[in-house]
């Protein structure tokens, strides 16, 4: 009989509380101890996703959680996925693999029926293990969607895996989150959580020990500390688009380089190692506002629907930008869903995306892409096709790319060939491969054809920020009260 490992669940009292960090830090914490951990998310809401090694693909806070524990990432990592495609619909991905899209109203109705396949992917990744560190998705809070929940007490309760409740003091008001989620969750709901956490805390820590006695006493829940804010947070990966709002252009960089914010912008992950870089200047543009004059690069980010990005685009008049900054002299880069912006149509004749039909691209690349049923998804490795050096990335894409633009490609793929074009006078290019410049190699080469330098080795930034984070929960907060309810 197989044993059953121990698992703790980390849930939040909103969303972006911090509960993917503190997974992430206690599974490098728990590692560093010499456990066998495993990051698991039930159901996982967003458009920034990884590839495993099968094939399959996951959200990016688990393959980063993955990286902290020092294992491999897997599909039964995060069972559910589901990509929003416009206001009310996304793309539902099943341990790994597309299912089909639904609507908001159409997949609370079915949501439960997935309850099986997260089970067996729990049970699947306890397989080995000695500690499964699963996180919540939003609030528990949120009644209204607990008759069929799978990401929260639903998941929990099935599984009989104990709670930890993690509340962001930063926002203010954590007090009233946690005594209040007390008070609307039900009696077996309630009885779930064995603890609490407060997050984010800036300042001197002991001001808040009446707060903490406050919140023991309301509640009964017991207290495993208090986690002060950390800056290393900001040299990781982050999971959610609502943190690009808070990304500032570094002043006196030498290259500077815009992305637009597209409304369904996807894998945007894709420009953390170009924001650390001490020679540039990364500035998320958002809506209602113009690309910058002063922008050496524009890059086109990936998209979880094409088509209409690609009418948002028009409608925030960045199209014209980007005409007058390409007649300047200016470079443009399309990742992805940007590559296939950049070319002369898009098809859509299935109706993947949206509506059946075909649209005009913005037609700065002699190419032509046809969105198809199947999905590629699969890790890549390479080298630049003009000298930027090697990468290692992955594909992750509905469409075929076609013409004779691809004969000046961008890449070289190994066993593969050619990947994506470049424009004759070489100031205009696209790929399909995400991940470039996490590759020191590639992006050295890369930026050096702007004149700039590269001071930052990104893979040792990560795990360097993994590692203080693992420090900062191993200091103030009770990981072997934290083992003690796991078990």
């Amino acid at each position: 009989m197989a044993t059953v490992p121990r698992a703790l669940m980390i849930q939040g009292t909103g969303s972006d509380v911090g509960k993917s960090l503190l997974v992430a830090a206690l599974a490098r914490a728990f590692a560093n101890r010499g456990l066998s951990v495993r990051p698991f998310k039930p159901q996982n809401m967003s458009n920034n996703a990884a590839v495993t090694a099968d094939g399959g693909e996951i959200g990016r806070a688990q393959a980063l959680q993955a990286r902290a524990a020092r294992v491999a990432p897997s599909v039964h990592m995060n069972p559910v996925l589901l990509k929003p495609q416009s206001d009310t619909g996304a793309q539902v991905v099943v341990q790994g693999r597309m299912m089909g899209t639904a609507e908001a109203s159409e997949y609370q109705q079915r949501k439960g029926t997935l309850l099986t396949a997260v089970l067996d992917s729990f049970a699947r990744l306890g397989e080995g293990a000695d500690l499964i560190l699963v996180e919540g998705a939003g609030s528990p809070a949120e009644t209204n969607l607990r008759a069929r929940d799978i990401a929260n007490m639903g998941f929990a309760l099935a599984a009989d895996v104990p709670v930890i409740l993690a509340g962001d003091i930063d926002r203010g008001g954590v007090i009233a989150s946690l005594v209040g989620t007390h008070t609307v969750l039900d009696h077996a709901d309630r009885a779930a959580i064995k603890g609490f956490i407060i997050n984010k805390f800036r300042g001197d820590i002991r001001l808040f020990d009446d707060g903490l006695l406050d919140i023991a006493r309301r509640t009964g829940w017991t207290s495993f500390g208090v986690l002060p804010f950390l800056a290393a947070a900001a040299r990781l990966p982050a999971e959610d688009a609502v943190v690009l709002d808070q990304w500032r252009a570094g002043s006196g960089r030498h290259l500077r380089i815009a992305v637009p914010m597209l409304s369904r912008i996807a894998n945007f992950d894709d420009f953390d190692p170009l924001r650390l870089e001490p020679s540039v200047s990364v500035t998320m543009v958002p809506p209602g506002r113009p690309l910058p004059l002063d922008a050496d690069l524009i890059i086109l980010p990936g998209s979880k629907a094409t088509i209409a990005d690609l009418a948002f685009f028009r409608a925030q008049g960045w199209d014209v930008d980007l005409h007058a900054h390409i007649r300047r002299g200016g470079r443009v880069l399309g990742i992805c869903g940007g590559y296939q912006m950049l070319g002369r149509t898009i098809a859509d004749p299935g109706g993947i995306e949206g509506p059946a039909g075909q649209v005009p691209g913005l037609g700065w690349l002699a190419v032509e892409t046809v969105l198809t049923g199947s999905k590629v998804l699969r890790p890549v490795t390479g080298i630049g096709a003009r000298g930027e050096g090697a990468f290692t990335g992955y594909e992750m894409h509905v469409g075929v790319t076609t013409g004779p633009g691809r004969d000046h490609p961008l890449l070289r793929i190994d066993g593969a060939g050619p990947e994506g074009a470049v424009s004759a006078d070489g100031r205009i290019a696209g790929c399909y491969v995400h991940g470039l410049f996490s590759s020191d190699g590639f992006r050295a080469g890369f930026l050096s054809g702007f004149g700039a330098g590269s001071g930052l080795s990104y893979e040792t930034a990560v795990d360097a920020a993994l590692d203080e984070c693992a420090a900062a929960v191993e200091r103030h907060l009770d990981l072997d009260g934290l083992l003690a309810v796991a078990g």
